[in-house]
């Protein structure tokens, strides 16, 4: 193991702790003797990365900046932007098209990296995503917008879970934790950093310019990637799943379609989204069966047979619906009910990512000194949940103080429990699987945060124009008489004017406070309607086994 190592390859105690030569795991190697086993020494324990692993980690962390930022700087732009391109009817497809590829390209990454080697596929995701930047930028039309955005999805598909994946091939679990909770600090700055600068960017350049900033930092990353990073790999020559990859991306692609259509283009019971779903359950379960039997299944159902992995999995599909539930709709409630200003909503999830940002760290070097995890993943999901609680209690007349409690009481829970999570399935599971194990959890959390959109945001549709109209009911008589005789009491309509300050600015104030009172009531239905799923990934991490932290790979 001290023998001298290619330039630029992982050394020292990196590789020393991972139990691997230039990146070929110890299960590639010959099968040893009893004697060679009984004379073998015993692994050397992790004393932190050397020179060379510490330039791959920056690398990682530049490549996953880079496509978090993506998700987040482009949000304040995106009025501008489908009304120059025209494209206000199919104004959820910029968002949708990039999480449908990402998602669809996440479980199959997994596993080729897993059969190939890890160092190609991120080299290829990153050149990808820069790609896609390239092509958003010089769009010309909106749904070529919608093509680069999908290019795009496919690239943070591939970057997302291979930066969780190749710190599990450097980085033994028990040491793990500090590391994984700077890739969480990561992740919450640049939701921080994305929509403060995507205000700016679009102001003082353009929207374009959101997409071509990440060229430089995307370009960085990638020379650290090719420069230092040499993971040697010793493929395995089964056979390639084929026909689950065949039935698995149709199916996927329906079943997120339909949770994205449902309730907004097209009615949850309407023929075309049932019928969507029914056939997206078909083609899954013929999935399901094909990956029963074929020699090397693109995702070894296996896997999900270990307890530790399937109720880890479970638990970070739920807190990723309540997750994503708070950054999209939290702003929706300042805006629309506290009268906060579109500027000052753009900046109003900041109390919640640093909280997220601090936990996360914090958290993982508690984890990496005691090297136990169960009660912090019981803590974060309580903590979540009391967050979401103080939410509900919210209404038109909080301070926005009250709101920012809410939100930090949250992000502490974020940051407690995302990156806990992804190191319990990778400590539980076999190095070899490592690619596919991480690619699953990285799977549902994609699938989580589409069903979150979609599910608070059906619920909002639903409630907003009933609360509003309830809330106007209530106004004295006399004074809905007034109001009438000046034509101040519409007829309806009042939701799709509530996020307009120039609309709401004609309307007489006791009618504006009815309506943001209306909003406040279709909000805490939104809120309410997240709480369960805080409190089912309360209960599943309850049910999380506590394993040893292994201290080699």
């Amino acid at each position: 193991m001290n023998a001298p190592m290619d330039r630029g390859a992982v050394t020292g105690s990196a590789v020393r702790a991972s139990g691997t030569i230039s990146g070929t795991t110890t299960s590639d190697m010959p099968a040893l003797t009893p004697e060679q086993i009984e004379h073998a020494p015993a692994p050397v324990e992790f004393t932190g990365l050397d020179r060379s692993g510490k330039l791959i980690f920056a690398g990682l962390m530049l490549g996953m900046f880079v496509a978090s930022i993506s998700q987040t700087i482009v949000g304040p732009a995106l009025p501008r932007i489908v009304a120059e391109l025209h494209g206000m009817e199919h104004y959820s497809w910029i968002a949708t098209s990039a999480m449908l590829a990402s998602a669809v390209a996440v479980p199959i990454v997994g596993k080729f990296s897993d059969i190939f080697g890890r160092r190609a596929f991120y080299i290829g995701g990153l050149v990808v995503f820069l790609l896609g930047s390239i092509l958003a930028g010089a769009s010309q039309n909106f749904w070529f917008l919608v093509f680069a955005r999908a290019v795009q999805g496919i690239g943070m598909g591939t970057l997302m879970p291979l930066s969780q994946t190749i710190i599990g091939d450097i980085i033994p679990p028990r040491q793990r934790g500090k590391y994984q909770g700077l890739m969480g600090a990561t992740f919450g700055i640049s939701s921080i950093a994305g929509p403060l600068l995507g205000g700016v960017i679009t102001d003082a350049l353009g929207w374009r310019w959101l997409f071509y900033m990440t060229l430089p930092l995307g370009a960085l990353a990638l020379w650290f990637i090719i420069r230092y990073m040499h993971l040697d790999h010793r493929g395995d020559r089964s056979p390639i799943d084929y026909w689950g990859m065949a039935t698995l991306i149709p199916g996927l692609v329906l079943a997120l379609l339909a949770t994205s259509w449902g309730g907004s283009q097209h009615p949850w019971t309407s023929p075309v989204i049932l019928g969507m779903y029914a056939a997206a359950a078909a083609l899954l379960i013929v999935f399901v069966l094909i990956e029963l039997r074929v020699p090397s299944p693109l995702i070894p159902l296996r896997i999900l047979a270990n307890r530790v992995v399937a109720v880890s999995i479970l638990a970070s599909f739920a807190i990723a619906v309540a997750m994503f539930g708070a950054i999209i709709y939290i702003p929706v409630f300042a805006q629309a009910s506290l009268g906060v200003s579109a500027t000052e909503s753009g900046a109003i999830l900041i109390p919640l990512n640093i909280a997220l940002v601090l936990s996360s760290i914090v958290m993982g070097l508690v984890i990496t000194k005691i090297g136990r995890y169960k009660m912090i993943l019981i803590g974060g999901a309580a903590t979540m949940l009391v967050g979401y609680l103080l939410l509900t209690l919210l209404d038109h007349q909080s301070s926005s103080w009250a709101l920012t409690g809410a939100m930090s009481v949250i992000g502490i829970g974020l940051g407690m429990s995302m990156q806990t999570y992804m190191l319990v399935v990778q400590n539980a599971v076999a190095q070899t699987d490592l690619g596919v194990a991480t690619s699953s959890v990285q799977f549902f959390r994609n699938v989580g945060s589409t069903v979150g959109i979609a599910v608070l945001g059906s619920v909002l549709a639903a409630n907003t124009e009933p609360s509003i109209q309830k809330r106007i009911a209530e106004l004295p008589a006399p004074l809905k008489e007034k109001l009438a005789e000046s034509g101040g009491v519409p007829a309806g309509g009042e939701s799709n004017a509530v996020l307009d300050p120039g609309a709401l600015s004609h309307m007489p104030a006791p009618l504006v406070e009815a309506i943001q009172a209306g909003m406040g009531d279709a909000m805490h239905s939104v809120f309410m309607a997240a709480v369960p799923f805080a409190v089912l990934a309360l209960i599943l991490s309850l049910f999380v086994k506590q394993l040893p932290l292994r201290t080699h790979n």
